[in-house]
């Protein structure tokens, strides 16, 4: 890892196409799940560095063997240096590019890729920005190219309860989509500047008061460290997560069964693999629910 100006270089890895291999054919775009590629004038455009996790689930869908996976030295994700290239594409990749992180709900990302464009004197095409005007960010259910389900969003918190007012609905606690940490990607805005809730999956089914004791003012990943089959894949991820982002904190809860004690083993070698001294408090939660003392 090599440092610049306080920020944390890494290793990323990241799709590229060879346009004079590419036949425009599509069938790459139906396999990126965070909707990254389209066919633009007849090539496969990767349109947003962002939401590119580099896994390379679209290379076995193309016939002619145009995409690769390569690795270079990178800054956390930088919109200035993403619009950099896709400025160089052309209108309709920039087009592209901006209703992208609009349908993402990435209202600062967008506001920024504006702020490149007027600062290069580049027109700003016409595009669909709903989702990113004021107040509408990660608000909206709308479809994108992708699953829905994995598109990234903050929620905005309801007003809290006064004290001394009758009791209702316990508010939701829940500030950002999504939470299984196999559907997030270590690039998502959410993550910067954030105090993580670590969980397995059963602790909010046992835990009654779960979202005011742990959730509020958090940013949530959950996994199972029993039965889920990716648990290298969560600590590069986790690890990445911690590379790219300034984290506060992290808070692990677990079940007091023993198979879920996984969860602080993944996050300890994270921390590992990224080199990184964010501080730890750990939980434990009985089957009945209660928190066990330390």
């Amino acid at each position: 890892m090599v440092q610049e100006n306080g920020r944390n270089n890494m290793k990323r890895s990241i799709i590229t196409i060879d346009e004079e291999l590419c036949t425009g054919c599509g069938q790459c775009v139906p396999d990126c799940p965070e909707g990254a590629l389209q066919v633009i004038e007849g090539k496969a455009r990767l349109v947003s560095d962002l939401f590119c996790d580099g896994l390379g689930a679209c290379i076995g869908t193309c016939p002619e063997g145009a995409i690769s996976v390569i690795e270079r030295e990178a800054e956390p994700y930088d919109e200035w240096i993403v619009m950099g290239n896709i400025a160089r594409q052309g209108e309709a990749v920039i087009r592209a590019h901006l209703e992208h992180l609009a349908h993402h709900g990435e209202a600062e990302l967008y506001s920024q890729a504006l702020a490149y464009l007027e600062e290069n004197r580049i027109a700003v095409p016409d595009h669909d920005a709903a989702l990113c005007a004021p107040g509408s960010a990660g608000t909206s259910d709308r479809p994108f190219a992708g699953c829905p389900g994995v598109a990234p969003r903050v929620i905005e918190m309801a007003p809290s309860t006064p004290p001394g007012s009758s009791a209702g609905a316990t508010p939701s606690e829940l500030r950002q989509w999504p939470i299984q940490l196999g559907l997030q990607h270590p690039d998502a805005a959410y993550f910067e500047n954030a105090d993580l809730l670590i969980t397995g999956d059963c602790v909010p089914f046992a835990h009654p008061d779960f979202h005011r004791e742990f959730l509020e003012g958090r940013i949530l990943i959950m996994f199972c460290p029993k039965l889920d089959a990716e648990i290298e894949e969560y600590v590069e991820k986790l690890a990445g997560i911690l590379s790219r982002h300034r984290i506060n904190s992290i808070t692990v809860v677990h079940m007091e069964v023993p198979c879920c004690s996984g969860t602080r083993y993944i996050v300890d070698r994270a921390l590992e693999h990224s080199g990184s001294g964010v501080p730890v408090t750990e939980h434990t939660v009985s089957i009945r629910g209660e928190i066990l003392p330390p």
